[in-house]
């Protein structure tokens, strides 16, 4: 098992009912949508109960869909056979898989995963290797830093085990972490006004 999946196998029923709820999420698959093509193959990078894999399946080509937690990988799959989508193919496993060769993504979508990461930066190494150049980085992160009650709380559910540890960046940040693997920022801001959540699209440089 791998670390924290307890955590996400407990709470995927609970976490599917919420995040269909959260308009965030519409905000998220729109702009997402402005930005794939019909001949694109991306990678959804923690895709948890596939909101976001199984809504922009008609907008590409083929979709690798992975996440850590089998409980999540199974509603997504259960989502896809009931809408007979079939171009994608879900795994429990991570980005380091080898079966991810290196140039071999348009795009990558990364949806509220970054301040998850035990490692960003291996992490965003890993991105821009597997990625093709001109490859998208399209993704949505809460900067918990900008919001000093969300930071708190967070950081205490996190100390307290009742959350996996938890990233702190501010916007800054986590911009400054990904330009510095040779990316471009196409676009970045908050999803919402006032929102802690930005939207991130970054493009891999040639």
């Amino acid at each position: 098992m791998y670390k924290d999946e307890k955590f996400w196998n407990r709470i995927a029923s609970k976490f599917d009912r919420i995040e269909q709820n959260d308009p965030a999420y519409k905000i998220f698959i729109e702009k997402a949508r402005g930005y794939l093509k019909a001949d694109d193959t991306i990678l959804d990078f923690g895709c948890g109960t596939g909101l976001i894999c199984n809504e922009i399946s008609e907008n590409v080509e083929f979709i690798h869909a992975i996440d850590i937690s089998t409980k999540m990988i199974e509603i997504s799959k259960n989502k896809a056979a009931l809408r007979n989508i079939k171009n994608i193919d879900f795994e429990r496993t991570t980005i380091f898989n080898e079966k991810f060769k290196p140039g071999s993504l348009d795009a990558i979508i990364a949806l509220n995963v970054f301040h998850l990461l035990e490692d960003p930066q291996t992490h965003f190494q890993r991105i821009n290797q597997i990625l093709k150049p001109g490859g998208l980085i399209i993704s949505s992160t809460p900067c918990m830093s900008e919001t000093q009650f969300l930071n708190t709380t967070l950081k205490l559910f996190s100390i307290i085990g009742m959350t996996p540890k938890l990233n702190s960046f501010t916007s800054s940040e986590l911009e400054q972490m990904l330009l510095s693997e040779s990316f471009k920022t196409i676009e970045f801001g908050r999803i919402k006004p006032k929102s802690p959540i930005y939207i991130c699209i970054l493009e891999k440089q040639s």
